[in-house]
């Protein structure tokens, strides 16, 4: 499942992307597969990076010496890497769970190269508070959500480092609905109205039907799960 929207960033043959927070890989893996480039993602969990390392053994092209990708375990907040050493930066669904994300933020500006962009995409407040006011657990998870992100707050942080945003969009509407119900049912790990939901994204997944695409398009500007937004040094287009 890809929230970032790697047209928007303009991925091109040479570039090198670091994906701050990667997780399990998945935007990593996805800008490797869409262009040449030289992907690094970085994580705290070594868990995960294996789980990506794993993930990407499926995909990786051995045959083609123009592209690379690497997993590594680092500190969003010390990254291990050069000034001006990345023409591409992704950092996805990870500002909602550091305290310092001001820090990260200043982290990604240190590696990132004068002309190069930035993609950050963080969950949406309305659909997210939805979420915290049915389950208390749900915030409270060890390595959950610590806040809600007013977004354009967010774009004003960034903006403050020296860059202009260049493009915004929402994405994952038809999730909204599944984390309002796990919340809901948040102590019923056997809920099958759950079950049912999470079966019916894993099929919309796999098969990117018509209708749902379709749906999920038009219904994602009303309710998308997460805001993405796309910055650039110095831009003057709002």
């Amino acid at each position: 499942m890809q929230t970032i929207d790697f047209n928007r960033l303009q991925l091109r043959s040479g570039d090198r992307i670091l994906d701050v927070g990667c997780g399990e890989g998945r935007h990593t893996i996805g800008a490797y597969l869409t262009a040449d480039v030289d992907a690094i993602g970085v994580d705290l969990s070594e868990k995960d990076l294996q789980t990506a390392r794993e993930r990407f053994a499926d995909f990786e092209e051995k045959s083609n010496t123009r592209k690379s990708l690497t997993f590594q375990q680092a500190d969003a907040l010390s990254l291990p890497f050069a000034d001006n050493s990345f023409d591409k930066v992704i950092c996805s669904e990870v500002l909602e769970h550091i305290p310092d994300y001001q820090g990260v933020l200043s982290e990604i500006n240190r590696v990132l190269k004068p002309d190069g962009l930035l993609a950050v995409s963080v969950p949406r407040a309305w659909p997210e508070e939805i979420c915290w006011r049915l389950s208390k657990p749900y915030r409270q998870v060890e390595g959950g959500h610590i806040r809600i992100f007013n977004a354009t707050h967010l774009r004003h942080d960034v903006e403050d480092l020296g860059w202009k945003r260049y493009s915004r969009h929402w994405a994952h509407a038809l999730h909204s609905p599944f984390w309002w119900l796990k919340c809901w049912r948040w102590d019923k790990e056997d809920s099958r109205l759950v079950k049912w939901y999470h079966s019916f994204l894993v099929w919309d997944l796999m098969e990117r039907p018509k209708l749902t695409r379709g749906l999920e398009w038009l219904l994602n500007p009303i309710m998308g799960k997460s805001v993405v937004m796309y910055f650039e040094r110095g831009s003057d287009i709002d």
